[in-house]
């Protein structure tokens, strides 16, 4: 897609992931070594922590965008501009910490916005980590994971919005 594409982070989102791994690999070998089916179950969890967030160790991989057709996201598809009602920037506190997520609010339902949809996945990525969550008619991306900005990510969203919706 042409437009505007932001990837995830490069540095410092990889190395929980890879250390989650190689924990619950090391104790996955333990724990048939020694027949021990606690540790096998405790490495299956981390192993499944790791395969969630593997899309996070693949960089440089456009994960969400915005274009003459609409914005886009892994996993989601294109939602045209005539479909989005608003874009904003939201601050969200979680336990002390504060996370920036950008909420789009749809006019339509979203099988009607999307232009071109990318909901369908292959198996072995279902269970993976998507870039986005929707709730009614509002599509929440965070934006702390990408190599981008928060408010960058904003400002360029909402400058091809105003220019190719009108």
């Amino acid at each position: 897609m042409h437009g505007y594409t932001v990837a995830y982070e490069r540095e410092e989102i990889q190395f929980p992931v890879y250390v989650v791994c190689l924990i619950g690999a090391c104790l996955g070998t333990i724990g048939i070594a020694i027949d021990n089916i606690v540790l096998i179950a405790i490495a299956l969890l981390a192993l499944g922590f790791g395969y969630y967030n593997y899309p996070l160790l693949e960089t440089g991989k456009p994960r969400i965008g915005s274009g003459q057709y609409g914005v886009f996201a892994e996993g989601l598809g294109i939602v045209t501009w005539r479909s989005i009602k608003q874009i904003e920037l939201i601050t969200v506190d979680i336990r002390g910490s504060t996370n920036n997520e950008l909420h789009i609010t749809l006019e339509d339902p979203l099988d009607r916005a999307l232009l071109v949809d990318w909901r369908r996945r292959p198996f072995y990525r279902f269970l993976m980590r998507l870039p986005w969550t929707i709730s009614g008619n509002v599509i929440r991306i965070p934006l702390d994971v990408f190599d981008r900005p928060a408010d960058e990510i904003m400002q360029s969203f909402t400058r091809m919005m105003t220019f190719y919706k009108h």
